[in-house]
């Protein structure tokens, strides 16, 4: 879920603050009455082999956004959060009412602290925010949270202790955020929270100094997961590495804070779009840069390298796919290519794969991850979108790869030495082989 520092208004676009559901089946926002099991998700250790420190790991089930439960508070209270590396403050819906549903009572815990505005949280830790801290009637640090899809949450700054595993976590900062604020989402109900795992000072992997996370998101129907720190087993095959972008200049709509990479073009098959590098770079305003964000659930593309894109998979599906010509129908307002699958068909026909092409190597989309169902039928024909979109239409500028496209990578976030790593895995396998029983 991009911050941003600059946006056109979608008010009816939850694209990034995606439908915060954790259950079975994958749920838009017309089926969200059919959740038909909510899965509490099963926390433990890895084994500590002669690890001295072993790693620290939550399991995260995946639909449409990434959710992982902890405990939070003194008599420890659950809460579910979505896993969030676009953004830097973690936040809970606070309690203002006993019939608050999936929220954090403040009251009820003995280790709730409100951070005051004089305080350096307040003052010098918030500088990556997109809105400035201030100072609430009752001199307390005041925050607002603005994300790319033009909803908001405030609250207040506050320190409570998180536990998760065999671990507690005194001190953690985060927003006791109004539940008030963006009541317009029903799909916010379904979660206390959002943690937030970008590189700002306050994010929770800064706050906590861990020298790496990593999390491997499995397809539907399975539980993922999510590891702090260090681990010494070794995948089926060596990650690849991209570097971090490192950007010492502030400029006005670049994320300083964001896991950005360098993406160099992007191929169809064997086919690179016919673009200038200089496309995929940020301008001087710091616009253009490619972040990895998994709160957002699609990948967006500036429009230029959007349109070569869907230029050349419309010309290497020409004989495979059927267009839906509907030019009233834009899945989410933002996806405008889209398929007609006869519904008799098993499975999807071969189709190219798009590689976005990284300093370092090549990230892989094929298959399934290319086309998303999207539950509209015409006649005998299911509707399929393309899971890569155009940023112009969500109003960001910017490159941002979403976790749909994450799924079955194993992904590293290498803070030590500041880079990505990735590689695909089967995320079920991957977790039976380093002995986790999720």
């Amino acid at each position: 879920m991009a911050t941003i520092h600059h946006h056109h208004h979608h008010h009816h676009l939850h694209l990034c603050k995606l439908f915060f559901i954790f259950s079975l089946l994958i749920h838009t926002r017309s089926s969200l009455t059919s959740i038909n099991a909510i899965l509490p998700l099963k926390i433990q250790s890895i084994p500590s082999k002669p690890l001295i420190n072993p790693p620290k790991k939550l399991s995260f089930h995946h639909n449409v956004s990434l959710t992982i439960t902890l405990t939070v508070g003194s008599p420890p209270q659950p809460v579910t959060m979505v896993l969030d590396t676009g953004s830097e403050l973690s936040w809970l819906h606070c309690k203002k009412t006993p019939t608050t549903p999936l929220s954090y009572d403040p009251l009820h815990s003995t280790s709730y602290t409100p951070v005051p505005c004089s305080s350096p949280v307040c003052t010098t830790q918030t500088r990556d925010f997109t809105v400035p801290a201030s100072c609430d009637p009752k001199k307390l640090c005041h925050a607002t949270l603005s994300y790319a899809d033009a909803t908001s949450v405030d609250g207040n700054l506050a320190k409570d202790t998180f536990r998760f595993t065999d671990s507690d976590l005194p001190g953690v900062v985060f927003g006791c955020m109004d539940t008030g604020s963006s009541s317009n989402q029903p799909d916010d109900l379904l979660t206390t929270g959002l943690i937030g795992m970008n590189r700002g000072s306050l994010s929770f992997v800064t706050q906590m100094g861990y020298p790496k996370f990593a999390y491997c998101i499995a397809g539907q129907d399975s539980t993922g997961l999510l590891m702090f720190g260090v681990y010494n087993f070794t995948l089926l095959r060596p990650l690849t590495y991209t570097p971090l972008v490192k950007m010492t200049t502030p400029l006005p709509y670049f994320d300083r804070v964001a896991y950005t990479v360098q993406l160099e073009g992007i191929k169809v098959a064997g086919t690179v779009l016919p673009l200038p590098k200089s496309v995929y770079e940020p301008d001087h305003t710091g616009a253009g840069q490619t972040m990895i964000d998994s709160g957002t659930q699609f990948t967006f593309l500036l429009g230029p390298v959007y349109t070569a894109l869907r230029n050349e998979f419309l010309k290497q599906t020409r004989n495979v796919l059927r267009v839906y010509e509907d030019s009233n129908f834009v899945f989410q307002g933002v996806m405008d290519l889209c398929y007609r699958v006869e519904k008799s068909r098993v499975g999807l026909p071969v189709l190219p794969s798009v590689s976005m092409m990284f300093r370092g190597g090549d990230m892989v989309v094929s298959g399934q991850k290319l086309l998303v169902k999207v539950g509209l039928t015409k006649g005998s024909d299911d509707i399929y979108c393309f899971t890569f979109g155009n940023s112009d239409l969500l109003g960001i500028e910017a490159y941002v790869i979403g976790h749909h496209h994450q799924q079955n990578m194993w992904m590293e976030f290498d803070l030590t030495n500041s880079r990505v790593g990735f590689a695909e895995v089967r995320c079920d396998s991957a977790s039976q082989r380093l002995g986790i029983d999720l």
